[in-house]
């Protein structure tokens, strides 16, 4: 038995009338008349009293009525129901992020969601670049942040921010007092830069070749708070994001120095794969991402008011 069958049985015995019933459900009369003897077939009853001129309701479709009220209440209030569920921001969301987002752009966002949103639990995993788009591809990260973001089969790709990278040496490095300077300056100088395989390590080699300039590599890592530790150590030079250096630069222990007439802004994006469903608490994180930028400290998002990260 369908659901419509107990919606137009319903609508028969409250309007008493076979052509209103038709027209309410938008079926033919006739249909209204297979519905109703074919509930009286299934439960060998009789459901109405047919006369020429009075339409009446035999006891037993008193009682089917009755029935027919309770389950159509009962399904319209399951519809209410998994619409407030499918709106509710609660439950898990998964972000996989490379280490320079996670450390230093994600946490200002993360402060104002928690706070937001204390239902939902955010889990967050620490990964390389390739590793992020892996686990967005295979479902086992609902949100994928990286550098220099690109849309892969199956995969969504959008830029929320643009960070911009500087130069980065000890204060008692030679270049260390400078305010701008240009990559033609770092021409022999020796270089702490990422491992090969990273694309913030891909562009600055684009970026330094483009120019004309090389450097001498002396050690290369796969994260930024090593990178930072080790132009501290061994007195070298490195590229690295802005923000990423923030409060070594406030505490004095590494100076950043801007590139003079270079297009240095690296672009942070978000991943999600394409066949899966938003969920509430994702949809939320992703308008966050894109509604606000972080301030000048990296404290906490604000709302735009230009074309953030520019």
């Amino acid at each position: 038995m369908q659901i419509q069958s107990f919606k137009v049985f319903s609508d028969l015995a409250e309007t008493s009338s076979f052509s209103k019933a038709a027209e309410i459900n938008g079926i033919t009369q006739s249909a209204v008349s297979q519905q109703v003897r074919a509930i009286e077939k299934r439960f060998h009853v009789k459901l109405i009293e047919r006369g020429r001129k009075n339409f009446s309701l035999t006891p037993e479709g008193r009682a089917f009525l009755e029935a027919s009220r309770e389950i159509l209440g009962t399904l319209e209030g399951l519809g209410s129901q998994i619409s407030q569920l499918q709106n509710m921001v609660a439950g898990e969301l998964r972000i996989a992020t490379i280490f320079s987002i996670g450390l230093h752009e994600l946490p200002p966002y993360l402060k104002i969601f928690r706070r937001d949103f204390p239902d939902v639990d955010v889990r967050v995993e620490y990964k390389r670049s390739s590793e992020v788009y892996t686990a967005v591809l295979e479902g086992r990260a609902d949100l994928g942040l990286v550098a220099y973001p690109s849309a892969r089969r199956g995969i969504r790709a959008t830029t929320f921010w643009k960070d911009r990278l500087v130069l980065i040496c000890s204060p008692a490095h030679p270049l260390a007092g400078r305010r701008r300077l240009s990559l033609s300056n770092l021409n022999g100088e020796k270089f702490i830069a990422f491992e090969p395989d990273l694309p913030t390590r891909r562009e600055i080699d684009r970026m330094l070749r483009s120019a004309g300039v090389k450097v001498k590599l002396a050690l290369e890592f796969d994260n930024i708070e090593t990178v930072k530790r080790a132009v501290e150590v061994e007195n070298g030079l490195s590229i690295v994001p802005e923000t990423a250096v923030r409060s070594e630069v406030a505490s004095g222990s590494l100076q950043a120095i801007e590139f003079d007439g270079a297009d240095v802004w690296r672009p942070l994006g978000a991943l999600t794969r394409r066949s899966a469903r938003v969920s509430p608490a994702l949809r939320e994180f992703l308008d966050l991402l894109e509604n606000t930028e972080i301030d000048g400290f990296g404290a906490t998002p604000r709302p735009r008011t230009s074309a953030g990260g520019q």
